[in-house]
């Protein structure tokens, strides 16, 4: 039997990014984060959504600083509800609401 050590195990680094490809897997991770996660959580799936559409298109997008976007984004803040649906706009989705299911 083989024994392998820590120096023989490689590590990859994964980004979620690199998977979010198109509207209905956005939207699923999204919805998914929002009903079971915590507003930080959220905002982090919402800026790695950013990060796999391009900060600067969506800076574009939404007539918002990419700094701005990038401050937003990276949890050291609260946004404002107008700055979540203006970035859920400019990615295309609709911000709907539904029952909770027991």
């Amino acid at each position: 039997m083989t024994t392998l050590s820590m120096n023989d195990l490689v590590v990859s680094d994964f980004d979620s990014a690199e998977f979010l490809t198109d509207e209905e897997t956005i939207a699923a991770y999204l919805t998914e984060t929002f009903a079971t996660g915590t507003q930080e959580e959220f905002i982090q799936a919402l800026n790695t959504v950013a990060r796999a559409r391009g900060m600067t298109q969506l800076a574009k997008d939404t007539g918002l600083p990419r700094e701005s976007l990038y401050k937003t984004l990276s949890g050291a803040s609260k946004p404002r509800f107008d700055t979540i649906a203006k970035i859920s706009s400019a990615l295309g989705l609709n911000i709907a609401f539904v029952p909770r299911t027991l």
